[in-house]
């Protein structure tokens, strides 16, 4: 499916995720590719973005009303990040670039494929977008894996100067320096430091994760750091349960043990925060199988039943990096830079010619699939 005109035209479109104020696109991306000369960009209007759509305008991309990619010229890339408007079924005749959320059987993910099927559309999968060595080549990991150990932190704070009132609503930061300053204040108000774990320590989200703790003053004797050495003896691991913060940053890709199970959690523990980051929530893999919804920035934790009197909050928020949305959009969209000026040749670029094979597996997959 290659573009009918002399340029690739990228179609950025507002997100539409309650919180979501990122963009797969950064302005000085935008600028870098209107200069390489075989790009068009279309912009839509946003409120929500982290930058002002004057931003995009003033290094030459073209300004559109908010959600008008559905009447775009069959040409137009549907760039974005996020999953599309809920509730819609609609058939989708464009080339979409973004995290579809559908190629590891997450719930309702042949809805989602059936609407390219049924559209004769295409769809790139930013998560699936990968160099010949099989690593992604643009990834939020590493602010994901930073803010989701913030919201450990904090939740944990929250917990001991809080004791049984309801976390507050999680709102952007202006840089990564406030976040930090803040729960370092909020540490001292508790007056002792938390034991934090982080599973996938050595990958991109799991060093960010680390990253935070130790910004924020955790000591590195209180930050135990597991990847896959560690976890080779396979779970659940009891070591979790000795910690008071669990971060789980691992890339599932295959059925592994639970980390954690119903009885330990139930059973003495020192535990009372998990974040889990990578949020396989609906995945029949899920390695952390005690809770089954995702929460938001509105309402973080979830109380996860127990019959512990101990108190045990989960947050899985599938967003993280969007309380530092341009830090995280700045890095993500320079890291895509790459690949998307291979876009005017992806018939033959490895990069997407891999994607759109695995998309077109993916579909075959749904005859064969329950």
């Amino acid at each position: 499916m290659s573009s009918t005109t002399a340029t690739t035209h990228l179609w950025l479109r507002e997100e539409t995720k309650p919180m979501e104020h990122r963009a797969a696109l950064s302005p000085e991306v935008c600028k870098k590719l209107l200069a390489d000369g075989n790009f068009e960009i279309t912009v839509e209007e946003s409120k929500e973005r982290i930058f002002a759509d004057s931003e995009y305008a003033e290094v030459g991309c073209r300004i559109v009303p908010g959600d008008s990619w559905r009447t775009a010229p069959q040409d137009a890339i549907i760039t974005g990040l996020k999953e599309l408007p809920e509730n819609d079924t609609t058939p989708l005749p464009h080339t979409h670039i973004m995290f579809a959320h559908c190629y590891k059987r997450q719930a309702g993910w042949k809805d989602v494929l059936s609407r390219f099927v049924e559209g004769k559309g295409l769809l790139y999968d930013l998560e699936f977008l990968q160099d010949d060595n099989g690593r992604r080549v643009a990834a939020f990991g590493f602010y994901a894996g930073f803010t989701g150990s913030a919201v450990g932190i904090d939740a944990w704070c929250h917990q001991q100067l809080h004791a049984g009132e309801k976390y507050p609503v999680i709102k952007p930061y202006p840089n990564e320096d406030v976040l930090i300053a803040e729960i370092k204040e909020k540490l001292a108000k508790v007056g002792k430091m938390p034991k934090i774990m982080v599973m996938g320590a050595l990958g991109r989200c799991g060093s960010g994760a680390v990253s935070y703790a130790r910004k924020a003053g955790i000591p590195e004797e209180n930050i135990v750091k597991w990847d896959m050495a560690e976890t080779a003896k396979g779970g659940p691991f009891q070591e979790i349960m000795d910690v008071d913060i669990f971060v789980n940053c691992i890339y599932l890709s295959s059925q592994i043990p639970p980390f954690v199970t119903q009885a330990q959690i139930d059973s003495e523990r020192q535990l009372s925060v998990i974040v889990d980051v990578s949020c396989d929530t609906t995945n029949p893999f899920n390695p952390i199988p005690i809770y089954n919804v995702n929460t938001t920035f509105d309402d973080a934790l979830i109380d996860i039943k127990t019959t512990n009197p101990k108190p045990l909050q989960l947050c899985s928020i599938d967003h993280l990096p969007t309380m530092l949305p341009r830090e995280a959009s700045n890095q993500f969209a320079s890291d895509l830079l790459p690949t998307l000026l291979q876009l005017p040749n992806r018939e033959t670029a490895p990069v997407w010619t891999r994607a759109e094979k695995l998309f077109h597996e993916k579909v075959e997959s749904m005859a064969t699939t329950d």
